[in-house]
Formats: structure tokens, sequence, C-alpha cells
């Protein structure tokens, strides 16, 4: 911990190295993380990206009192929320053209997440899509980066008795999406073995 705030204290002088360092340090976390809130590789490291040049940029704000993963993680759960609110935006604008076209346009496509296969990571995924953002964050948070509930509420502003609730509320609906996913998976399965015969 000591030696991020004097690297941080270095990035806020302009010290290259001290960047790169703390980069190196946080950056596979970081992506993990975004990932798992973006569902897409590839607007994960964009967030990550992002979220390092505030980093950079803003490190003179940076106050001691925080721990600089949470101020890290703060800053990439706020890039992750502008993406998935420009996604809404767009996906808002894509359904007015289609009414106007008269047809539907393709999906836009989506990666799979970091470990497991594709078809379970699409699963998680989809789940995961379910679960309202709020809490989508905090269970990223929490169980992919193991932040305790008092840095959940740190990083995203809110109460240790919200963090809990939100959290529960969050594992519920995902649980929930997971069974269903689930039994609509092995009714697949008997559906296809039923049709081979």
């Amino acid at each position: 911990m000591t030696m991020d705030r004097e690297l941080m204290h270095r990035v806020a002088k302009g010290d290259e190295p001290a960047f790169t360092e703390l980069s190196n340090r946080y950056g596979a976390r970081l992506l993990t993380m975004a990932w798992r809130l973006l569902g897409n590789r590839a607007d994960a490291e964009d967030a990550v990206q992002r979220a390092l040049l505030r980093l950079f940029t803003s490190a003179k704000s940076y106050r001691a009192e925080w721990a600089v993963s949470t101020w890290l993680y703060r800053i990439t759960t706020n890039v992750c929320v502008d993406e998935m609110r420009r996604r809404r935006s767009r996906s808002t604008l894509q359904q007015a053209a289609q009414e106007d076209a008269g047809g539907p346009w393709p999906p836009l496509p989506r990666g799979g997440g970091p470990g497991g296969g594709a078809a379970q990571n699409l699963d998680v995924q989809r789940a995961l899509d379910r679960v309202p953002l709020e809490a989508r964050i905090l269970l990223a948070l929490r169980y992919v980066d193991g932040l305790s509930y008092r840095e959940l509420a740190r990083v995203r502003g809110i109460t240790i008795n919200t963090v809990k609730s939100q959290l529960a509320r969050g594992k519920s609906i995902l649980r929930t999406a997971l069974q269903e996913g689930g039994r609509r998976s092995r009714a697949a399965a008997v559906a296809m073995k039923g049709a081979e015969r």
C-alpha cells in the first residue's frame, strides 16, 4: 500500500516509469473487472486504457487516505458505466432506425469472458446482463477482485448496508438466471438427442 502511494506521488510529478509500474501492477485486475462488466474484451481493453489515462492526468488530485487500488477501481467502474450508457444510447438509436427501415439490424457482436469455455462464459454473461447495473458492478468487484464491503462502499460512494443489499439482490437474480439457463441447456440437449434417433 505504501509503495502504491509512493508511486502515485511520483506519477503526480509526471514520472512515467512510476505510471508504467502502477499500470503493470493493476492492469490485469482492472481488465478482468471491466471484461465482466462490459462482456467484450476489446471494450474492456479500451475502458482500462481510458481509466489509466485518467489516472495519469488526474494523479495530482489523488488523496492519500484512499488506497490506490480503490481509487483505480472507482475510475475504471466509472469509465465502464459511461460505456454502458453509450451502448444504451446506441441501442435506442438502432431500434428507432430499425423501425424506420422496417427491418431488423444484425445484433452487435459480443465476446466471451476470461477463463472457462465460450458457452459457459456466454451463459454467465447473459445471466449478468439481467442483473441491474449497480449490483453487477458490485458483484464483479467483490467476486472477481475480492474487494471488501468497505472498499466496495468507497469505490461506489454508497453505504456498506447498500453494498450488502445490492450484492444480495444481484446474487439472487444471477442465481435464478443461471438456473433458468441450465434448464434450457438441458432441455436443448435432450431435444438434440431425440432428433439424432
